[in-house]
């Protein structure tokens, strides 16, 4: 299985390493590089990002749906719209969601790229105007995309709204007026489905390459945040 170690060390994934490997470990080399290759499901078609696993426990869709995040803390309840939209709508559909937070936005980025750290690292910008926001995203449109240890989340804390496009390249909007953005994503054309299942709630990979890594630092670099690039 040298294809599957070579790809794990260029992946990373919630939970530990036999996660992972669960319905890759009897695969063949080409078995795996097939599967790895497959990015449409039906109608739907996946990013670079991130591939379901081998058995399918999630297979691939569009849709959305409602939900509720509940911080343990505060015991207070956020209202949270998921959706999951095909690689050829999906940056569209995400900076149009921005347009509802206001005229000034934060921006946080989060990276998995350190290998030598475990979990993900956030940066924090605050105040830019969102077209200079938008602007800035346009240019890194393939990192945001194809990047599995890439992921951004802009809010605006005056109102309180937060859009997040993560690692998985996933839509998550939290809120408690979450109408504007349903109404984004039906129209472009993305269902409400209250059954449905994300990539997140079964096994999966992420997928990243050095060249991504070094992409990530030009967008730091492009929106002000501090942090060196690691190995």
């Amino acid at each position: 299985m040298g294809f599957l170690k070579k790809f794990i060390r260029n992946v990373t994934r919630e939970g530990d390493a036999a996660t992972i490997v669960g319905s890759f470990e009897n695969l063949s080399e080409e078995e795996l590089e097939a599967h790895l290759r497959i990015a449409r499901y039906g109608r739907f078609t996946l990013t670079d990002a991130v591939r379901p696993s081998y058995d399918l426990q999630v297979v691939p869709c569009e849709g959305y749906r409602h939900d509720v995040y509940r911080d343990e803390e505060s015991r207070m309840t956020i209202p949270v719209l998921m959706a999951a939209v095909s690689k050829e709508r999906l940056f569209d559909v995400f900076l149009e969601m921005l347009d509802p937070m206001g005229t000034e936005v934060d921006v946080v980025l989060e990276t998995s790229h350190c290998r030598t750290q475990p979990g993900h690292q956030d940066l924090y910008r605050e105040h830019i105007d969102l077209p200079v926001l938008k602007s800035t995203l346009w240019e890194f449109e393939d990192l945001l995309l194809n990047d599995g240890c890439a992921g951004i989340a802009v809010l605006n804390p005056d109102v309180p709204v937060e859009v997040q496009f993560d690692e998985h390249k996933l839509l998550i909007a939290y809120g408690s007026d979450l109408r504007p953005f349903e109404r984004i994503l039906k129209a472009h054309g993305v269902a409400c489905d209250e059954q449905i299942r994300f990539i997140t709630e079964a096994e999966h990979v992420h997928s990243s390459t050095d060249q991504y890594a070094r992409r990530f630092e030009e967008l730091k670099t492009c929106l002000g945040m501090d942090g060196g690039y690691c190995d």
